[in-house]
């Protein structure tokens, strides 16, 4: 991705928030995802019912991509469409996404995310203590987390 979207951050989901008929959010995450454009994110949708449904009544949505060990990544907000594998773009923009999953998921349909802004997420850690290095912050969200970089 790039540092439009996503920055250096190294983020594993995303979280994509939607919003059903009666205004109730929904979060969910979504682990196949690629950066189409440079204000297109697509996502795969696996098994994604209820995201679907609520993006078809309201295309309004918010994706937040997080790298947990540097606890930092980015907002990003837009208007999102459902692509259906009989549409035209389907099969280009769903290329990245089946090469990450090797073919192991089938994928229903994309979300395509038309990114309108972009904003960072920080960890109150970065406000709190801004002479804190990078590798600090990492070492201690190892240390949280109860986990070790594979060397």
């Amino acid at each position: 991705m790039t540092s439009r979207l996503n920055g250096k951050e190294q983020a594993v989901l995303c979280w994509l928030a939607t919003v059903d008929p009666h205004n109730r959010p929904n979060v969910s995450p979504k682990e196949i995802y690629a950066e189409a454009s440079a204000n297109r994110l697509v996502i795969a949708d696996i098994a994604s019912g209820r995201s679907v449904r609520n993006i078809l009544v309201n295309p309004a949505v918010c994706v937040s991509l997080i790298d947990i060990f540097l606890q930092r990544g980015r907002k990003l907000e837009g208007m999102a469409e459902i692509i259906a594998p009989d549409h035209p773009s389907f099969a280009p923009l769903v290329a990245p996404l089946l090469e990450k999953t090797g073919g192991a998921f089938p994928i229903r349909h994309m979300i395509s995310v038309n990114v309108e802004r972009s904003s960072p997420i920080l960890a109150p850690s970065y406000l709190l203590f801004p002479d804190r290095s990078e590798a600090e912050l990492r070492t201690n969200a190892y240390r949280s987390y109860g986990v070790r970089p594979i060397r």
